[in-house]
């Protein structure tokens, strides 16, 4: 089974770290509807699951003296100055995990209770790695590090490619000492910083970068109704409570092509079962890879560094 980054959001945190709120307008094409919440008679539920067909690629492989903070962000990785990072989390059935199933077309329905995501900056990780985010609320980032970042956003399209959004800095969580080894990620609250975006026509889908950190990375997309699920660990999605009628499904994970589509027709009290199979990446498709060259070494720098996985010894 393939390992991937941390998912875990620890909500309290928002109250306790520096935040980053970025206000997220998106601007769809086609018909716009107003969400109007109501009673749902004889709601149906559509569950099933995602499956990524091929070889799982390999994690992408990040050399740490080659980017700020590698003693610090190094303690998280393979103890040979390599940050690893699990794009596709895979169960032994080819189950992924974090792919994003929604239902298009729903104008009316159970409560829309999408609370803003956080997005934490923890150990030189953003997590979760996959979320969403309700059209036209926000989303908040937090730095729980002593080091600082630098939040990049972007646009994306397979169509057109992407488009910078936002570039704000997150200043380091002053609690710790710079580079604090040992940091328990107690923090007290931090500066907030607001930078509101727009998503172009025809888009939903945007990922945050660290501009210091390549290998931080999170991915969202917008949603306009509360009918959506992000697959288990095992792969498996359930979206219940919904209206009876004709809808398109829509799935989406980062890096497996354009996003796959299935109209549905959900009767009342209605049962479906719906799979998807989503395809690997082909080729050569990150230039991020472990290799074992000298120049990259951890003397590479001239003087000293020690990079010691002592949060997790990634395999």
């Amino acid at each position: 089974m393939a390992r991937g980054c941390r998912t875990s959001v620890i909500c309290g945190c928002r109250f306790l770290c520096a935040i980053l709120t970025m206000t997220v307008c998106a601007v769809w094409t086609g018909a716009v509807y107003a969400y109007t919440v109501e009673d749902v008679q004889h709601g149906g539920t559509l569950s099933g699951k995602v499956l990524l067909v091929g070889e799982i690629p390999e994690p992408r492989g990040f050399n740490l003296v080659t980017f700020p903070d590698p003693e610090y962000c190094g303690r998280i990785s393979n103890g040979q100055g390599w940050r690893l990072l699990h794009d596709f989390v895979v169960d032994a059935q080819g189950g992924l995990k974090n792919a994003i199933v929604l239902l298009e077309g729903v104008e009316a329905g159970k409560p829309f209770n999408v609370s803003v995501p956080l997005i934490e900056a923890r150990d030189c990780i953003f997590s979760p790695f996959m979320t969403v985010v309700r059209n036209g609320h926000a989303v908040e980032v937090v730095n729980m590090d002593p080091v600082m970042h630098d939040i990049q956003g972007y646009e994306t399209s397979l169509a057109t490619g992407s488009r910078v959004l936002f570039n704000s800095p997150l200043i380091m969580n002053h609690q710790h000492r710079r580079g604090d080894l040992h940091a328990t990620h107690n923090h007290a609250p931090g500066k907030s910083l607001i930078g509101p975006i727009k998503l172009s026509a025809g888009r939903r889908t945007f990922y945050m970068q660290c501009g210091f950190h390549a290998y931080m990375e999170s991915w969202a997309m917008a949603i306009d109704n509360p009918y959506y699920a992000l697959t288990d660990e095992h792969g498996n999605y359930v979206i219940e409570d919904i209206p009876p009628g004709t809808y398109q499904v829509v799935v989406w994970y980062p890096r497996t092509g354009p996003a796959q589509t299935m109209t549905v027709v959900v009767e009342p009290d209605g049962r479906l079962t719906r799979d998807f199979a989503l395809q690997t990446p082909k080729g050569n498709w990150t230039a991020y890879r472990v290799v074992n060259n000298p120049r990259f070494s951890l003397k590479a720098l001239g003087y000293p560094v020690v990079i010691q996985p002592l949060v997790e010894f990634q395999q």
